[in-house]
Order: structure tokens, then sequence, then C-alpha cells
């Protein structure tokens, strides 16, 4: 390249870069970003204590049958908490889908419905239900059945009205009625990514079923989080191999189950194929398996006592508390919380395209694998150690935790970008890097803008829930005034979650459309 060359978009780059310093520089204010935090000797003597408590992991004979009762039940609590988001989704998308619909009457209200519940994350839902029905297995499976009930719903009627309506409007003009249209006329056309969709999540409720049981409901959640209270490093550290462990096999099952959806029908030795059809012999079965397994007696829930109870639960958080000087805490909550979640997906963003350049090479994979298999309560934990209480500890934590997500997704965009730019910046003779800069990187920018947009609209759902273990923002507002019993406070609070997340969802939404 020419001494002389310059970058024609040089000008509205640097006022681009200037315009983002301008708003992230109060947002890194706030988040309280003090990178020297670090490397104080107090805090390098503490992480390096609490770390090295972690060597030997524990092995004794009665705590690895703990660990595998809990193992067992996280899996059971997420397989039953998708039974029953599924029983949940299946109505409930049926009514906000417009597809097979001549006119809409029951969607907007549907989805409003489907917002709230996929807004409050399931850990809030998991705390309310241990502080009504006590410690154990039940909270976690009902909070994962309505977050996910929601998270499901909304997607399984975007792929419905995503796909062809021809065969479900002939369908509807023959005299059929509107669920026999969508059953013989859309379904048939989406089962591969709705049963796709349902796989991936149930890999993902794995992970939250871990993370719910750090306010007591279950599993290998509630475990860590004893052994991480009574700094018993060696039981953390069996604790956490074993976590990782599940979520590699739990990937691995997903993956393979997924690629069996995948395989085209005359590739099958059958007409659902093998791995179809193991798929729904085992399916009924595991899930009566796992109900059984946990002990959940629902039909407690449905007596009139139990009725009574969960009533004057609900009444106590009404009305809510709006007085001045609480919004007041509550908009400094919210603050910190939308300054934790962008800070940690920037962080995140930085991290995880500097891991993925050498996206070949095993280790860095084992790297990305290994942050993103550990729950952010957990690296909250060890941040809150190493930088001390507040939500700087919570920006770390989520950008260690989604720094090894995105480096996995953006190793495949780079990976998809188009070839030719760079081979020919590199045939012209441009220096070591320019080609990656101005040939690879425009032709991905597109998709990891996109990914990590959606990845900070998750991201403002865990900030909000990281303060429950000392990071900052609503999630500690929220777990004082719970503790305190004030729950008339403590349903402001939620509902500038509820509202955050809306906020976020639409702004994210904006941006990708503005970008594309």
């Amino acid at each position: 390249m020419s001494p002389n060359t310059h970058d024609p978009a040089a000008r509205s780059r640097l006022f681009g870069t200037l315009t983002a310093l301008v708003i992230l520089w109060p947002l890194f204010q706030a988040a309280e970003v003090k990178p020297g935090a670090l490397f104080e000797a107090g805090n390098l003597k503490v992480i390096g204590n609490f770390l090295a408590a972690f060597l030997p992991p524990e092995t004794g004979a009665e705590f690895l049958a703990f660990l595998g009762k809990a193992t067992l039940e996280t899996l059971a609590i997420a397989t039953a908490g998708m039974a029953l988001a599924f029983a949940l989704a299946v109505p409930l998308a049926y009514l906000a889908t417009g597809a097979g619909r001549e006119r809409v009457t029951l969607n907007p209200l549907t989805r409003s419905l489907l917002t709230v519940l996929r807004g409050i994350p399931e850990l809030v839902w998991a705390l309310l239900f241990v502080r009504v029905f006590g410690l154990g297995p039940a909270a976690g499976v009902l909070a994962l059945g309505l977050t996910y009930g929601g998270m499901l719903a909304k997607v399984y009627a975007e792929i419905l009205e995503s796909v062809d309506p021809a065969p479900a409007r002939a369908l509807r003009h023959s005299g059929a009625c509107r669920p026999l249209a969508i059953l013989y006329g859309l379904i048939p056309q989406a089962s591969k990514e709705l049963a796709s969709y349902t796989v991936y999540r149930w890999e993902c409720a794995i992970r939250a079923s871990v993370v719910m049981g750090f306010v007591g409901a279950g599993g290998l959640g509630q475990l860590m989080d004893q052994a991480m209270k009574m700094l018993n490093g060696g039981e953390a550290a069996s604790i956490l191999l074993t976590f990782m462990l599940l979520v590699f096999a739990a990937d691995g099952l997903s993956g393979l189950l997924r690629r069996g959806l995948e395989t085209p029908p005359a590739h099958r030795a059958s007409p659902f194929g093998w791995r179809s059809g193991l798929l729904l012999l085992g399916l009924p079965l595991t899930i009566v398996a796992s109900f059984a397994f946990l002990k959940i007696g629902f039909s407690e829930l449905l007596t009139a006592e139990a009725g009574r109870s969960i009533a004057e639960f609900i009444a106590s958080f009404f009305p809510l508390d709006l007085s001045a000087e609480w919004l007041q805490k509550v908009a400094k909550g919210v603050w910190e919380t939308l300054a934790i979640s962008v800070v940690g997906t920037l962080l995140a963003a930085i991290v995880g395209l500097l891991l993925a350049l050498p996206r070949p090479h095993a280790p860095f994979a084992f790297v990305l694998n290994t942050l993103r298999s550990v729950p952010e309560l957990v690296w909250a934990t060890i941040t809150a150690l190493a930088v001390g209480l507040g939500p700087f500890a919570g920006a770390l934590a989520l950008a260690l935790h989604t720094a090894g997500v995105l480096g996995r997704l953006y190793a495949e965009a780079l990976d998809n970008a188009p070839p030719a730019p760079a081979q020919a910046l590199r045939l012209a003779g441009a220096p070591i890097g320019l080609p990656f800069l101005y040939g690879t990187l425009p032709g991905a920018a597109p998709q990891l803008i996109a990914y990590t947009l959606y990845r900070w609209e998750m991201n403002i759902r865990m900030a909000a829930i990281l303060g429950f273990v000392g990071a900052g923002g609503l999630g500690q507002l929220l777990y004082f005034e719970l503790s305190l019993f004030h729950y008339a406070q403590a349903s402001t609070v939620i509902a500038a979650m509820l509202l955050l997340s809306i906020a976020v969802d639409q702004t994210s939404t904006w941006l990708r459309r503005r970008m594309r």
C-alpha cells in the first residue's frame, strides 16, 4: 500500500470513537472501574489464598455421594422445569402468534404477558418461590417454568409466523379450525427449528438450574453456595469441575440431538431417524423420572390453604413503594445495573475477539469453554474477593463469563467471513494486521455486532441479579429488601428490573435494525 494512501473513513471512525467515549465514560464511572484494584497487595493475597484452597479438590466418599445426588437434582430441575415451560409455552404461543388467524384479538395481551414472564430473571422468580414454598427444587422448577415458558412461547410464535402461511391458509379456507390449520399447515414446516430451539433451551436450563441453587432452589448451586460461604475451596473445586463436565456433556448431547434433527429425511433409517425416535421414546420417561426424583408434591399447591398463602404473599407486594426517597435509590440501582451490563459486555467483546483470533487452536477453545461454563454468580464471588464488593466485581464477572460465550460465536463469524478481501490485501503486500482489520473484520462485523447486542440483552438480566452476592445494582437492593421482608420496596425493584430489561431489548433491536 502506498504511504500516501489514507483511510477515507478515518474521520467518521474518529468521530464515532469520540462519541462512544463520551457515552461510555459515565457508565465506567458508575461501574466503579478501577483496574488497579486487581493488583493491590491485599486483594492479591486474599484471592491467592482463596484459589490455593481449591487444591486439592475434595474426593471423600461422603462428599462425592452428596455431589452425585446434587448433580442428578440439577439435571432433574432443568428437565422438569423445561417440561413445565413447554406446557405453558404451547398455549401461550398459540394465543400470541397471528399465524392462522384472520383477526388478531388476544395477540397484544398475550405478548405483554410473555414480556413480563421472560423479563423477570429466573433467579428472582426462584427467590420469590423459595419465600413461599421454602427451600428445595420446587422453587427452581417453577421459576424455570415461568421464565423459560415466556421465552419459548415468544420464539415459538415468531417461528410459526416466519414460515410459509399458504398451507395453513388453504386449510382454513377448506373449513379447518385454526388449531388444525397450525398443526398440519405450519408445524410440519417449522418442526426442525422448534425442536432445535427447545433442545438448546434445555441446555441453557442446566446452567440456570445451577445459578438458582444460590438462593436455595436445590442442586449443584445450593451445594456450591454452601461451600463458598464456608470458604471450603476443595469442595467448591469438585463442584465446579462437576458442573463444567455437566455443561460439556449437555453441549455435546444438545449438539447431537440438533444434528439428528437436521439430517435430511432421505438419509434417515426411519421417517424420524434413530436419534429422533430415541428422543420421542426417552423424553416422556425422563420427564416422569425427573419429577419422581425431585418428589415435588404439586398437589399440595392446589389446596385452598396454599392458595390463600400465595394470595396473601402476592398481596403483600402491593401497592408499590413510590416514595421519592425510595425511587431515588432504585434509580441509582438502575444506573449501576445498566453500567455493569454495558461495561461487562464491552470488556467481554474485547477479550472474546482476542481469544477468537487464534480460532483453530484447541487450547483457546478450552479457555473459552471454561470461561462460559463457570456461572456468573460464581465468577462474581471470586471477583468480589479480587476487587472488593461493588459494581466493578459484577462487571468483571459478566466479562469473564460472556467472553467465553462471545469468543465462540466470534470465531464462527470470522470463519464464515468472505476470505477474498483479506487475501487480496495480503497479495498487495499489506502489513501484518491490515488484511484482518480491513479485509476479514468488515465482512464479519455485522454478525459480531448482532451477537454482542443479543448478549447485552441477556446480560442486563444477569446484571440485575449479581447483587445477590454483593456486586451492586438492583440485585443488591432486591436481596436486602426481601431479606428484611420489605415487599412493597422489593416490588418496586422488580418493576424496575422489568422496565430496564424491556428498554434494553428495544434499544438492542433498534440498533440491530439500524446496522443492517
